[in-house]
């Protein structure tokens, strides 16, 4: 593969448009780590252009160097005509570039309002003028779609909730040139279409916007063309309405991947049929759920609490059977991570019974659920998934150390067995057991994770995002997984803000609005155009 410069398609009627964004040649170290080499991206003033490729690509590490984060090894960064290689965070927010990270970067303790003008407050006197700091988040707020309450602490917000204050943060300042990583991963499809609004208005104003994103639908819908990159190399460019979903899965990751609900295509022609789970579920009753296989999971009358102190699940009741992917869907914030922490044993209910193969747990430690058969992928892999610092070996027999238990400690050659069988199972990059989970791509953090999880005996797999940040490589890995747990009788509860991801895989969708189901149904009688009013409670079953 040549590292010479790539060539911009000649037949898309845009060569003619000046480049807001011209990052030339450029490489990036990070000691025996090549990020980036020899990376050519450029991007026309006034487009959405898409920035695509695997976990590790070196696309975050390309956004880093523009938004001044971090300097190129080599190369040069142009924005609006003006060599700016090196430049500053300082200097790249005053000369309008804004980035929202992946991960977010707010202060927990401050409010909404607080959040979005930290370093810019409106003053009066020496004072922050906090009404008009208020008033700035409720303006933009109407004006974009992404509403949030100003005056919450960003501790108690949900994901979803805190994704919007970063990009909201970043629109404040006024941002010209706007990068967005992975900003749909927490947003319902309404709230997708209001962001696409915002970005075809801020494109029609003249700003110019460069996303990455690992959905493939969003690159077709929202942009005007695609930078693709494997391997921290550039490997083509190109107007989006030249390729196409498939093509750009085939580029990114060097073969052909078969993805659910990309390009249009039915789920039932690119997703195994799910499997025949018995008599399809009641929904005159979107509260209470009974299944006729025998139960492998059972909630009656669950009540939880938020860390608010408010009902976040409100009466629930459902069960999932052998052989069956439950699929949660709901824009977050409504339920589900507290009545996953539930089942898990990480939250404790006020009142309601969980069984596990008919045995009572919902008064048992997080260990005695784990023993009676229960898996869980957690929704935030860094806060409750991994210990960053350790090594991939570390992380595997979190929760299982008594396994690898000699006289002396731990047994590190039963441990190193155990990492090498689980890093080939699992597919994760690289492959030396020794690396610190934190280097690690987020799609590789996630294996681990899954590993983990799914390597150990169980009857219960609780999946809370398992595919949230990481490529369509992963996403293809980790969805076979789901399914070949399904297909070897085990009993999965899936909660997804991907809807697709959750017609795809699901035999019944619930989809959770305050606490309650308010639609229950076999996935294959869902579409999301169906489903997106339940979502944000415009509508429910039974209220008829």
């Amino acid at each position: 593969m040549t590292s010479a410069p790539f060539a911009q398609q000649g037949s898309d009627g845009l060569s003619d448009i000046p480049f807001a964004v011209r990052m030339t040649r450029i490489s990036k170290r990070f000691g025996a780590v090549n990020a980036n080499r020899d990376v050519t991206l450029e991007v026309r003033h006034a487009e959405i252009h898409a920035l695509v490729g695997e976990n590790g690509a070196g696309k975050s590490t390309l956004m880093h160097i523009l938004s001044g984060l971090h300097a190129p090894t080599s190369g040069t960064v142009e924005v609006l005509g003006h060599d700016v290689t090196g430049w500053s965070t300082d200097e790249a927010i005053a000369a309008g570039v804004g980035m929202v990270h992946q991960h977010f970067m707010l202060v927990p303790t401050l409010t909404v309002a607080e959040n979005l003008v930290l370093g810019r407050e409106p003053r009066r006197g020496m004072a922050m003028d906090t009404a008009r700091a208020v008033d700035a988040v409720r303006r933009i707020s109407t004006d974009t779609g992404l509403v949030v309450d100003p005056n919450r602490l960003v501790a108690d917000l949900s994901v979803g909730e805190a994704q919007r204050v970063e990009i909201l943060k970043v629109l404040y300042r006024g941002a010209k040139v706007l990068v967005l990583d992975e900003p749909t991963a927490v947003l319902s499809p309404p709230e997708v279409q209001e962001l696409w609004t915002v970005l075809r208005r801020l494109r029609a104003q003249g700003s110019t916007v460069l996303i990455i994103t690992h959905k493939l639908d969003e690159v077709m819908t929202i942009s005007d063309t695609v930078t693709v990159m494997r391997q921290g190399r550039s490997i083509r460019a190109m107007s989006t309405a030249s390729t196409s979903a498939h093509a750009l899965a085939r580029e990114m990751v060097g073969r052909d991947v078969v993805l659910a609900g990309i390009e249009g295509v039915g789920l039932e022609s690119v997703v195994p049929a799910a499997a025949d789970v018995g008599a399809p579920a009641p929904v005159g009753l979107p509260r209470t759920m009974v299944h006729n296989n025998t139960p492998v999971l059972s909630m009656t009358g669950c009540v939880v609490r938020s860390d608010r102190g408010t009902i976040a699940v409100d009466d629930l009741s459902f069960s999932v059977g052998a052989g069956e992917i439950f699929g949660i869907a709901g824009v977050e914030g409504n339920g589900q991570t507290e009545l996953l922490d539930a089942i898990a044993g990480l939250r404790s209910m006020e009142r309601g019974r969980i069984q596990v193969n008919g045995t009572d747990v919902h008064d048992r430690s997080v260990r005695a659920r784990r023993d009676a058969g229960v898996s869980h992928i957690p929704e935030d892999r860094h806060r409750r998934g991994l210990i960053l610092d350790h090594t991939i070996s570390e992380n595997l027999l979190l929760g299982q150390h008594e396994q690898f238990a000699s006289r002396i400690g731990l047994d590190r050659v039963k441990m190193a067995r155990h990492a090498d069988a689980q890093i080939a199972a699992f597919d994760i990059r690289p492959t030396t057991r020794e690396t610190p989970a934190r280097a690690l791509s987020g799609g590789n953090q996630q294996k681990v994770v899954i590993a983990r999880e799914m390597g150990r005996t169980f009857s219960l797999l609780l999946a809370a995002q398992p595919t949230r940040g990481v490529d369509v490589g992963a996403i293809e890995f980790i969805h076979a997984q789901l399914r070949s747990a399904r297909a070897t009788g085990k009993a999965v509860l899936l909660v997804s803000a991907d809807l697709a991801e959750v017609l795809a895989l699901s035999d019944r969708v619930a989809v959770m609005y305050e606490g309650r189901f308010v639609c229950v149904r076999p996935a294959r009688e869902c579409t999301p155009e169906q489903l997106g009013p339940y979502m944000t409670g415009a509508a429910r079953d039974g209220d008829a």
